[in-house]
């Protein structure tokens, strides 16, 4: 069974139609076929890239640009890495030698359709990655005031 596919069952979600995505300044959208592999990649180039600890990646399978085109830049002699030039955030990786394309999870209207399955480069890990899932949460109160805050927010991220 097509593994998006599988998630949508288990999660109770809708895969009808085209998977999609697209940056938050709306710039630039994309339509793929299915996804592949999903990973967070670890490596230094990544973290730099993502402006995070790693960057989130998966396999797009017949990928169409639906609007706009990424810019791209040559992060090293293998790979370039799409972006968008409205607003600057990470789009695409792909590598010279390598068929594949991978976009930003984080960038799927449903991120939910590509949950992680390998870490790639963990020796570069940053000592604290492994155990960001055991932060503790925030308290009911502070909940309650986070979600008066998040109401005052007017996005002008395009769905």
């Amino acid at each position: 069974m097509d593994f998006p596919k599988r998630i949508c069952e288990i999660f109770g979600m809708e895969n009808s139609g085209p998977i999609t995505g697209g940056r938050q300044c709306g710039a630039v959208r994309y339509s793929v076929a299915s996804l592949g592999r999903s990973s967070v990649c670890h490596c230094r180039m990544c973290q730099r890239a993502f402006g995070s600890f790693y960057a989130a990646l998966v396999v797009a399978q017949d990928l169409i640009w639906t609007s706009g085109q990424p810019s791209f830049f040559a992060s090293s002699n293998l790979s370039k890495r799409g972006f968008c030039q409205g607003c600057g955030t990470p789009l695409s990786l792909k590598n010279s030698d390598d068929a594949l394309l991978e976009i930003a999870t984080g960038s799927l209207d449903n991120p939910e359709l590509a949950p992680p399955s390998l870490q790639i480069n963990h020796r570069y890990a940053c000592s604290f990655s492994d155990d960001i899932g055991k932060l503790p949460t925030p308290d009911s109160e502070t909940v309650a005031e986070n979600d008066e805050w998040n109401a005052t927010v007017i996005s002008y991220q395009k769905p």
